[in-house]
């Protein structure tokens, strides 16, 4: 008996071998899809804040914020079905805390993200130099600091209501998550930009201010964007799970009121 529990053991063993190594090469997989997505992000988000810089202005702050909105875009298209195209810290955790990502990826998660922020950083500035602190976001508002804190706590707040919407409710259109999670990036970069940055994202901020080595009020930026995101993300599921019970209710009266009318 002893053997024939033994050989089954082999054999779970032997199957859990392939198992396990197409899991561990998915969960790479993802950490370097979020890697490159951020790495896009700060590469063509803080490249145009260069660039517009080096050539007078001609990408102006419109075109700045565009840019922005346009490669999370693609980017979502890209690596969405690879990793869920978080790129940002902030979104990762709201997600975990709100039950929808496994807490054992969270570091990896962020270890990728930061990573790829930093990597762009490192090559803007091989590119172009010192420029505008490679993009770091700074608090420029007469408000000072705890204006750009309040700004990117609501900017991250109302993206990761958009963001939860697209990715956790199953009424919303999920091919158009792209376009309304870029969209709001975009809209709220167009109109928060010049006070706070609209970093919204802790990677895209922390990535520029190590290689450009500019710590003003970085902290704004590490800790906004999460009090934002986590609040999004509890604030939307409590209003899905809200209107699902009523519509489970509408329903289950609606079907009592048929039989009632069938037994008339």
């Amino acid at each position: 008996m002893s053997r024939n529990i033994s050989i089954e053991h082999g054999k779970a063993l032997l199957t859990s071998l392939p198992e396990r190594k197409r899991l561990l090469r998915e969960m790479w997989a993802a950490y370097a899809a979020e890697g490159i997505g951020t790495f896009a992000l700060v590469f063509a988000g803080c490249g145009a804040i260069m660039i517009d810089v080096l050539s007078g202005g001609q990408i102006t702050h419109v075109g700045v914020g565009l840019v922005f909105g346009l490669i999370i875009t693609v980017m979502i298209y890209t690596f969405g079905h690879i990793s869920g195209a978080h790129f940002n810290p902030a979104v990762t955790l709201a997600f975990v805390i709100a039950g929808h990502f496994p807490v054992r990826r969270l570091i990896g998660y962020w270890s990728a993200q930061l990573l790829g922020a930093m990597l762009a950083a490192g090559c803007l500035r091989l590119l172009f130099g010192d420029v505008a602190h490679l993009g770091a976001t700074i608090p420029a508002g007469s408000g000072g600091v705890w204006q750009s804190f309040g700004l990117e706590a609501l900017l991250t707040f109302f993206l990761m209501v958009v963001i939860m919407a697209m990715a956790t409710d199953t009424r919303a259109v999920g091919q158009a998550a792209a376009l309304a999670i870029g969209a709001t990036v975009g809209l709220e970069a167009l109109f928060a930009g010049p006070i706070c940055g609209a970093s919204m994202n802790p990677a895209r901020s922390l990535g520029p201010a190590l290689v450009s080595w500019t710590w003003t009020a970085q902290w704004v930026y590490i800790l906004a964007p999460m009090i934002g995101a986590v609040a999004g993300a509890y604030i939307y599921r409590w209003l899905r799970e809200a209107s699902c019970r009523s519509a489970a209710t509408e329903t289950r009266d609606q079907e009592q009121s048929k039989e009632e009318n069938t037994y008339v």
